[in-house]
């Protein structure tokens, strides 16, 4: 394992999100935060934030549900992970090692953007680890990465390419873009949250090459070959999607509420992508009525 420089190591992550510590998994470590008691609800970040996504969330699930986040290898983390497989069924990989390590399942799975596909794999392989599945707006079928991100996979493969983007975001006004955070999120995401997604993969060589792998693994294949199970996966689905997102049409939601033999949407007003960063308090009471049993 290689770990980052120590200044890096201090870049904020939300005292909300719980205990901090590091897990040592077979595949690699990684960063996870825990709070509260009950029910356990584990909740999965996508491309280039962390765990910092779900600051404003977990506080209204802890009350009554042991709430679990990560950081994933996604380019916002501060513990590389050079000999890990990085791709989407790598990064299941290291989720199913979580729950298997923290001894939680089977869990409510809740996922977001690529955070998403990720879940959707974890409940496809091991189906006996999740009790219930949460997925907001996230990348499904043929959507996987969305069209105006595509560039990010050219950026992988280029020389230098992925440290001239990754240097861009040190610059909040270039993170304001709408090929960056800009239309991933209706509200202007908080400074510090915003710089602890940015800087690991702005200023660490080690996270951006982790970030390099993980992009050339997207490809359209897992997602198309994981959308082929989703009958088979019995336990219940809630769909908290955007009414307002950019990126994930809301017919993917409607396809997947058919495909998924026991779900169904809940429509979050108001929400681009990063529905925990515009509308934490909606996203979390579906998910606490969701986890709940309730209708």
């Amino acid at each position: 394992m290689t770990t980052i420089s120590t200044d890096i190591r201090a870049v904020w992550r939300d005292s909300s999100l719980g205990t901090e510590r590091e897990l040592r998994l077979p595949s690699g470590s990684l960063h996870v935060f825990d709070r509260g008691s009950g029910d356990p609800i584990l909740l999965i970040h996508g491309l280039v934030v962390n765990a910092n996504l779900w600051r404003a969330v977990v506080p209204e699930l802890a009350h009554a549900f042991r709430c679990v986040t990560i950081d994933l290898p996604f380019g916002s983390h501060r513990i590389s992970m050079p000999g890990t497989p990085v791709d989407p069924p790598g990064l299941a990989g290291l989720v199913i090692e979580t729950i298997e390590a923290m001894d939680l399942g089977p869990v409510t799975l809740v996922g977001n953007d690529s955070g998403g596909v990720v879940c959707q794999l974890v409940a496809a392989r091991r189906p006996d680890l999740v009790a219930r599945m949460v997925l907001t707006s996230c990348d499904a079928y043929d959507n996987f990465p969305p069209k105006t991100f595509a560039y990010l996979k050219l950026a992988a493969r280029v020389p230098a390419g992925m440290a001239i983007l990754a240097a861009a975001l040190r610059f909040p006004a270039i993170r304001a873009l709408p090929i960056a955070y800009g239309w991933l999120s209706r509200v202007r995401i908080d400074r510090r949250a915003s710089d602890s997604y940015a800087l690991p993969v702005a200023v660490t060589r080690d996270i951006r090459d982790d970030l390099r792998r993980v992009l050339r693994g997207l490809d359209k294949r897992h997602t198309r070959s994981t959308a082929e199970t989703f009958a088979d996966f019995d336990r219940p689905v809630l769909l908290a999607w955007s009414e307002d997102d950019r990126f994930f049409p809301t017919q993917h939601a409607h396809r997947m509420a058919a495909d998924y033999p026991d779900a169904r949407i809940h429509w979050i007003p108001g929400a681009r992508t990063l529905s925990p960063e515009d509308e934490p308090a909606a996203l979390a009471d579906a998910i606490v009525a969701f986890a709940a049993g309730a209708e």
